[in-house]
């Protein structure tokens, strides 16, 4: 069975939201434990150089791991104003980094505003053990500050962000090591799989509430609390296994140009796809590449590895469509409704609420307000205090090296 929208997930998650100075002193050392821990094993898959091509959806791991660490000190150890929480002013004056490479100040290096994602591959970068050095002089000064800090959720507020910062960057060595083919040492769960039968939920029509409000922590584009109706629908209560999909496949629909949008059909014949990613057909049958590894592919475990475009596409064959943000959110309280398998593409484009106003780190989500699809749910890779029902995940419809499926709505 896949994961149910349970009291006990979002508690969990709630609980993270909302969690006080000890909670939170220990979530930041386990943290940085995992993150260390995925970086040994990229280490010793990599090499002591740990290199890796220059493409959109890879960072090199020193860069990552030394940003990880920049970026607690920015808010933090360096912000006069930790104090004032969101309306702390993010120009405030910092004292300089700890942190200089070869006459390099780290802002220079890891400041991901002002230092361009290919650039990276050009800066004089410290070594690994200087990183390691610098990360555990980091997470020192972060817990002597926690220990001082006021306890309530504008005190506590760039320690929340640090940790879920650190939390999504570990997410994304994950999906790193799958996009280069090597076990981050299964500091991973593995996929659970859906149910084998197909079910449908059917919702009937309602006023649903958009947006975070109440106590505890929020990333920016989830505030603006606001009413949205919406009406009867009837939806996966999984998501789409390769069951379901392969036929679109096997059939020859996937390379039929009428079930593709104009952007998605651009994207498949750049890339040449007569399948999706990871995904190959042997005399044994299908099998997926999992870490480096080819294994015969479970039918009934969610599609994923898809890009919306596939998503998309198998939706107009099927003659269904992707639910939106509203919907999907709707669908949890059905406790039958099963998520946290694969991150959900939905038809809602990533876009500000009423009264959006950017929080400090004004770069989270408004440079991104540009068409790209909300996702939702979780992956394997994800931590659990992040699987959150309102939590807004984005990614460009071309993403695949992303642990993403997505769910079909039909008519009520």
């Amino acid at each position: 069975m896949g994961v149910n929208l349970s009291s006990a997930i979002v508690s969990d998650a709630e609980s993270a939201r909302c969690g006080g100075k000890t909670w939170l002193a220990g979530a930041l050392r386990e943290a940085r434990t995992r993150s260390l821990a995925l970086f040994d094993a990229c280490e010793a898959a990599l090499g002591p150089g740990l290199r890796v091509p220059c493409t959109p959806e890879l960072n090199l791991p020193l860069w990552e791991l030394g940003h990880v660490g920049w970026f607690a000190d920015w808010w933090l150890a360096r912000n006069p104003q930790r104090h004032r929480g969101i309306h702390a002013d993010p120009q405030a004056p910092r004292r300089p980094a700890r942190q200089a490479v070869r006459g390099v100040d780290a802002d220079a290096l890891y400041n991901s505003s002002e230092v361009p994602h290919d650039a990276r591959w050009q800066l004089p970068l410290p070594d690994a053990d200087a990183v390691r050095a610098d990360l555990a002089a980091s997470l020192g000064d972060t817990l002597a500050l926690l220990a001082d800090a006021p306890e309530d959720d504008t005190g506590l507020y760039f320690f929340r962000l640090a940790l879920f910062h650190e939390d999504m960057h570990a997410e994304a060595a994950v999906y790193m090591a799958q996009t280069l083919g090597f076990d981050p040492l299964a500091h991973h769960p593995a996929a659970p799989t859906t149910a084998r039968k197909p079910q449908a939920l059917h919702m009937a029509a309602t006023d649903w509430t958009l947006g975070r409000s109440g106590p505890g922590f929020a990333f920016d584009n989830e505030l603006g609390a606001h009413g949205v109706p919406v009406g009867a629908f009837e939806i996966d209560a999984q998501p789409v296994t390769w069951a379901q999909f392969l036929p679109f496949v096997e059939s020859g629909s996937y390379v039929q140009r009428q079930f593709w949008s104009p952007a998605g059909s651009i994207w498949r014949l750049s890339q040449e796809r007569q399948a999706p990613r990871y995904l190959r057909q042997s005399a044994q049958g299908w099998e997926q590449q999992v870490f480096g590894r080819w294994q015969p592919l479970d039918p009934a475990a969610a599609a994923s590895h898809l890009t919306a475009f596939e998503a998309q596409a198998w939706c107009a064959w099927a003659g269904r469509r992707l639910p939106t943000e509203a919907e999907w959110e709707v669908a949890t309280q059905d406790p039958r409704f099963q998520w946290g398998v694969v991150w959900e593409w939905t038809a809602s484009a990533f876009a500000p609420f009423p009264g959006f106003a950017p929080h400090p780190y004004v770069d989270y989500s408004r440079p991104w307000f540009d068409g790209r699809p909300v996702l939702k749910g979780a992956s394997p890779a994800t931590v659990p205090r992040m699987r959150h029902p309102q939590y807004r995940n984005y990614f460009t419809p071309e993403r695949n090296d992303i642990v993403a499926g997505f769910r079909s709505v039909g008519a009520a």
